[in-house]
């Protein structure tokens, strides 16, 4: 009988543990809440956005906000830019991360530590104190008001080497050291051995880096002057001021911006989240 009740009180929730359940989820509330009222407000009239008292859900939804936001913006060569750009910044950083982080972790040369330190030391950098520096080499090598600026700079990421790096710690040294004795070059140890082997920290960086560039928008508003080359951001901030008393729509529009970035995230969860785990195992 004492054994059922052992067994009964483990499989039991503590009090602690209850009160750990609450609070997240009344954390997750908080947080989905707004995303929620916008969901929400995409399908009211204008006139229902605000309306007061708040009604969380439209009478009548109006479905026909995601066919008009089509019709009078140019949402689909905004979203072709950003995707555009998204993807290849991501696979750049993905490429020259992955690549810079197997030299600081697995090769020996003079200086190694010091040259890492000093790079990752530029993350402590904010980019507003050499913007303009950047856009004055921009401007002298004529990339301005083209997306290759944007990828130039977004090309290499020095939280990219620091995230792969970490990662690539865990990964005992004796694998590469026998791939070394087997002839393999350098080459072929990181294309064969390493990035295999890395997939969730790639996964996490490539999160990270789509989700970071698909919501910059100082970036592109500094760079990209041509309506036809302007970004999600850049674009809903022109449609606000263009149709600043169209609040249904402004919410659809937001809706479709942020649509993408969910589903991206949804199917990089648990890759993000292991890849996150396990480059902190070991510094």
């Amino acid at each position: 009988m004492a054994t059922l009740d052992t067994t009964a009180d483990r499989r039991s929730p503590s009090l602690g543990k209850v009160v750990g359940y609450v609070v997240l989820a009344l954390a997750a509330a908080g947080l989905l809440l707004p995303f929620f009222w916008m969901v929400s407000s995409s399908l009211k009239t204008n006139n229902a956005v605000f309306a007061s008292p708040v009604a969380w859900l439209p009478d009548v939804p109006q479905w026909g906000n995601y066919v008009e936001i089509w019709r009078i913006s140019d949402m689909l060569t905004w979203l072709k830019n950003t995707v555009f750009l998204s993807v290849v910044v991501t696979l750049l950083q993905l490429f020259t991360g992955s690549f810079a982080a197997y030299g600081f972790a697995k090769t020996r040369f003079p200086g190694r530590n010091l040259l890492f330190l000093v790079y990752i030391g530029t993350i402590a950098v904010p980019w507003q104190a050499y913007m303009i520096p950047q856009f004055i080499m921009m401007s002298e090598v004529g990339l301005t008001n083209t997306p290759w600026s944007i990828i130039a700079l977004q090309a290499f990421s020095a939280f990219g080497v620091f995230l792969m790096r970490q990662y690539y710690t865990t990964i005992p040294d004796e694998l590469c050291e026998a791939a070394r004795v087997d002839g393999l070059s350098e080459y072929g140890i990181y294309f064969r051995i390493m990035l295999p082997l890395s997939v969730p920290a790639l996964a996490s960086l490539a999160l990270l880096t789509f989700v970071t560039t698909w919501n910059d928008y100082l970036g592109p508003l500094i760079y990209l002057r041509d309506p036809d080359l302007w970004t999600i951001q850049l674009g809903l901030k022109s449609f606000v001021s263009e149709y600043n008393a169209e609040h249904a729509l402004i919410m659809t529009g937001s809706v479709l911006s942020v649509v993408p970035i969910a589903v991206v995230f949804l199917l990089g969860q648990k890759y993000f989240v292991q890849g996150v785990a396990t480059s902190g195992l070991k510094g």
